[in-house]
């Protein structure tokens, strides 16, 4: 599709060129295509059900009925769960919901608020 690289941080293949950089326009990340580009193994990047990108403190809403194991009701569609934090897991949005409390969720059932 594109003759450039994918982006370094977030793996898109949706880069262009501007000036003497590439960029992404998913995550804003800017780089030189000849030069040596920091491998950036440390930074972690979690996209919602849209491909959104998801940071520490953002507001989300569920998009799919969820079953919590323990209790006899699940997290209903359309849930707002706020503040979230992001964690490097299977499970990676970890969240303090209301009638359940903390809860671990996966990105892909959440869309950014």
């Amino acid at each position: 599709m594109s003759e450039y690289p994918p982006c370094p941080l977030c793996k898109s293949n949706y880069t262009y060129a501007m000036d003497a950089l590439l960029v992404c326009p998913e995550c804003a990340h800017e780089w030189e295509p000849d030069g040596e580009d920091v491998a950036i193994d440390d930074v972690f990047v979690v996209k919602d059900s849209n491909g959104t990108i998801l940071q520490n403190g953002d507001s989300v809403i569920v998009i799919k009925n969820l079953p919590v194991k323990g209790s006899p009701q699940g997290i209903k569609a359309g849930a707002k769960v706020k503040n979230i934090r992001l964690v490097d897991s299977d499970h990676n949005i970890d969240c303090k919901i209301d009638g359940f409390g903390a809860m671990a969720l996966k990105s892909e059932f959440v869309k950014k608020a």
